[in-house]
């Protein structure tokens, strides 16, 4: 795990807020200095705590105003199975995430789809059809909230 301070900690909840933020911006919300900012930025992501950014797009405004989460059980439960179908399904257009879980399923898969008949046809015709698919239920999303920003826990010299 890595190190963060207290102004790492600061600068991750500015640049979660908005990653768009300008490096003025994060200096002032943070109360540190413009070159001061850069460089714990620059640190936080050679040291690969910042990975990059993700846009948040408004699914309903580019057509996919449908939102289900699906597990998937397969079998057999092997290495190869499992890898094939992430790779598989991680790829479909309408796959938003996939999560490889333990429990009665497999994987929990969500996706964005423009109205019940395409997730219908998406569990039915692409899922089911693969053979090692050997049970899928569907959960539609009503809503979908995030929270604005992750706090590091703290280290052992923190607690």
């Amino acid at each position: 795990m890595a190190r963060l301070d207290a102004i790492d900690t600061a600068i991750l909840r500015a640049l979660q807020s908005d990653a768009r933020r300008t490096n003025r911006d994060v200096a002032a919300a943070v109360g540190i200095s413009p070159t001061t900012a850069l460089d714990r930025t620059r640190s936080l992501r050679r040291r690969g705590v910042i990975r990059g950014a993700v846009l948040d797009v408004d699914l309903a405004a580019i057509g996919r105003p449908v939102q289900a989460l699906i597990a998937v059980r397969v079998r057999p439960p092997s290495r190869r199975t499992i890898d094939a179908f992430r790779d598989w399904v991680s790829h479909l257009p309408e796959t938003l995430g996939v999560f490889v879980v333990s429990g009665s399923e497999d994987f929990l898969i969500h996706v964005a789809v423009p109205d019940n008949e395409a997730l219908y046809a998406f569990v039915i015709d692409r899922l089911t059809q693969r053979p090692e698919v050997a049970d899928v239920r569907t959960s539609v999303v009503y809503e979908h909230l995030r929270g604005p920003w992750l706090e590091p826990v703290p280290g052992p010299e923190g607690r």
